[in-house]
This record gives C-alpha cells, structure tokens and sequence, in this order.
C-alpha cells in the first residue's frame, strides 16, 4: 500500500526527489516585525516574576489563616465576629452594585 502526502504545490516528497521537510519553531529566536529589526517588543519576566511572589505569599497567608480557623475550630474555640461579618457582606454587595 503507498500512501502519496502531497503538499499545497500538488508535489509529493518522492517526486520533488528530497524528504519533505517540516517547519519546527526556533526556540531561540526572536521575531521581528516584518518592516525589519525595528519591531514591537513585550518582556514580561519581570512582571511575571512579581506576580507569581504576590501569589504565592497570598496562598501562603491564606493557608495558614485556614489551618488556623480550622485547628479554633475543631478545638470549640472559634468566635466569630457577626458584626464584622454583617458589615463584609454590606461592604462587598453595596461595592458589586446590588442595593
């Protein structure tokens, strides 16, 4: 059984007498804007660095505070503030729009 892969030139890698090649993405180069080397650039390590140590000293506050309210918790201790918990909720509905 033959199997004939032609290309978008109608061409077979047999008939065109090469093996047909594929386009594989340079890892390392850059792209440059097609008037030339004077092309927009975007660098986001820096930004993205800061993100993922905001996020990651988040995640760790948040999880002690939940090992926290959880060890208050299973030990009968936990008080709940309902004040501050009325006037959270106050807070975060009249600041999403609902009245």
């Amino acid at each position: 059984m033959r199997i004939y892969d032609r290309d978008l030139t109608g061409t077979t890698a047999a008939e065109s007498g090469r093996p047909q090649e594929t386009q594989r993405p340079d890892r390392g180069a850059t792209s440059q804007a097609a008037g030339g080397g004077s092309g927009d650039r975007v660098e986001l390590s820096s930004a993205l660095a800061s993100v993922s140590q905001a996020l990651a000293s988040y995640q760790s506050d948040h999880g002690a505070k939940v090992e926290s309210l959880t060890a208050q918790f299973q030990a009968g201790s936990y008080q709940p503030d309902s004040l501050a918990t009325s006037r959270g909720i106050v807070a975060e509905a009249v600041g999403a729009g609902a009245y």
